[in-house]
């Protein structure tokens, strides 16, 4: 298997790994928050919305290197 076929593999798998952590990330802040744990659920929403800019750029860094 080639480099890039390599490549697209593990960005593919980072991806729906990182998606699964986003949605983790964004039930555990709703969790908190309906805990009274507001300073905690925004901390934790934030890294949702850090790991949805990081996923934006894998996405595009896969598409890239697809075409």
């Amino acid at each position: 298997m080639e480099f890039e076929e390599k490549a697209k593999i593990r960005m593919e798998h980072w991806i729906r790994h990182g998606r699964s952590h986003l949605e983790e990330y964004r039930g555990f802040s709703r969790d908190l928050e309906a805990a009274g744990k507001s300073a905690s659920a925004q901390a934790v929403s934030q890294m949702a919305e850090y790991t949805q800019k990081g996923l934006a750029s894998l996405e595009n860094a896969l598409a890239v290197l697809s075409s």
